[in-house]
């Protein structure tokens, strides 16, 4: 760990340098470029500088403790054992800092919840999950905005649409697309039985116009009033908005604005979004079968998460971590799994999981 650290601070220091020479300043687009870069490693090097002094001073103390000096040698023995625990803990967070960022996870995110098998459960669920989520992004300071919504008939959600925004949103909640499974017994079930039944999340970063080409004429547009039992979340104007993308059949809608204009903005976010997230999710699965990734292959068929409620057990599959704080999780203290996942996929990128 400690040559890799080394390295990276080699290479920061050698950024450093060439925005210095005068042929980059005299480059405004190329000043910018590499400046921007050097800002985004500032909070790893000062970690990875903070790290190697720290290492350093281990090392000098375990050749105190190898020495004749009896008094330097009893202090030595009082501090290498919280160094050590100091150096541990940041090594999980170098082995993230240091993995380049994908190049969207800076965007806003759209985050799909689906009521999958199970019935109204399946939908009960669904509502449970968007609260999750709400409340662990609300806590992290992003805004989430409801797009499409379709309420379950005994509560809860057949399929919820959400728009993400903040700084880094899609690279927070990117490993969260697949399936989630609970088991739990239901309110309707009278004789006790635990009953499993499924939810599908989609998340996807928000595209720019730049990134995908759309069409007029590929376009079908319909303009509906705003289905469902009504609510906080749905208005009462001919204002919903659907859209077709003809040649690829993906199909959007937006019917939470007062305004058609409004709606038909947002569904062409979302319907760009989708386009856009076809063409990652290929991406993605081919650089994770070459190189065996334990989490964002990008296949939202899998089944990436179990909630047990009779055992207060959550199981994320991709990475056998199991939890026994489930009330926690689902009030949206998610914090401990995002960052589990996190640090598994910068460990196979560094080579070394």
């Amino acid at each position: 760990m400690q040559e890799k650290v080394r390295k990276f601070l080699e290479r920061y220091e050698e950024l450093e340098q060439e925005l210095s020479q005068p042929d980059v300043a005299a480059d405004p687009e190329k000043f910018s470029k590499l400046h921007k870069s050097f800002k985004a490693l500032e909070k790893t090097y000062a970690v990875g500088s903070e790290y190697m002094r720290l290492c350093n001073d281990l090392r000098e103390w375990k050749e105190a403790l190898e020495g004749s000096d009896a008094e330097l040698a009893t202090a030595a023995k009082a501090e290498i054992g919280p160094l050590e625990n100091q150096i541990e803990g940041m090594e999980s967070s170098l082995q993230i800092l240091m993995v380049p960022p994908d190049p969207f996870d800076n965007r806003n995110a759209i985050l799909e919840i689906r009521a999958g098998t199970g019935g109204d459960e399946s939908s009960l669920f669904a509502g449970d999950l968007f609260k999750m989520y709400r409340a662990y992004l609300e806590n992290r300071g992003f805004k989430v905005e409801i797009t499409d919504i379709s309420e379950g008939t005994v509560g809860g959600f057949k399929e919820i649409c959400l728009f993400v925004r903040g700084d880094g949103a899609y690279g927070v909640l990117k490993f969260e697309s697949g399936a989630h499974r609970v088991q739990r017994v239901p309110e309707t079930e009278s004789q006790g039985r635990v009953h499993t039944s499924a939810a599908t999340v989609a998340v996807m970063p928000e595209a720019e116009e730049v990134d995908v080409e759309i069409r007029n004429e590929d376009l079908k547009v319909d303009v509906y009033r705003a289905s469902g039992a009504g609510g906080q979340y749905i208005n009462k104007t001919d204002s919903a908005v659907r859209i077709t993308h003809v040649p690829s059949g993906v199909v959007v809608a937006c019917q939470t604005e007062r305004s058609q204009i409004q709606n038909r903005s947002k569904a062409m976010e979302l319907l760009r979004s989708r386009l856009f997230d076809h063409a990652i999710s290929e991406k993605q699965k081919k650089e994770a079968a070459e190189r065996k990734s334990l989490v964002g292959t990008g296949d939202r068929s899998d089944k990436i998460r179990t909630y047990n409620f009779p055992q207060n057990r959550v199981t994320d599959h991709r990475i056998n971590l199991t939890l026994y704080n489930l009330e926690k999780i689902v009030q949206g203290d998610l914090q401990s799994i995002i960052d589990a996942l996190h640090l598994t996929d910068a460990q196979n990128k560094l080579g070394k999981a």
